[in-house]
């Protein structure tokens, strides 16, 4: 669970998911261009894909 609050909140975890994202190899669209097999293996530690159940 991540949680923002207020101006600075947000641009604070702005800046934490965009880190996190290109640490990981994505891109602003979420498409992944990384070239490192240890970034796909760990993409779940930060993102999961949520279903329309």
């Amino acid at each position: 669970v991540h949680l923002q609050t207020g101006q600075c909140g947000n641009q604070i975890g702005a800046a934490f998911w965009q880190t996190i994202s290109g640490e990981h190899g994505l891109d602003s669209n979420g498409v992944y261009n990384g070239t490192s097999e240890l970034q796909l293996e760990r993409m779940s530690v930060y993102f999961n894909e949520a279903s329309g159940n």
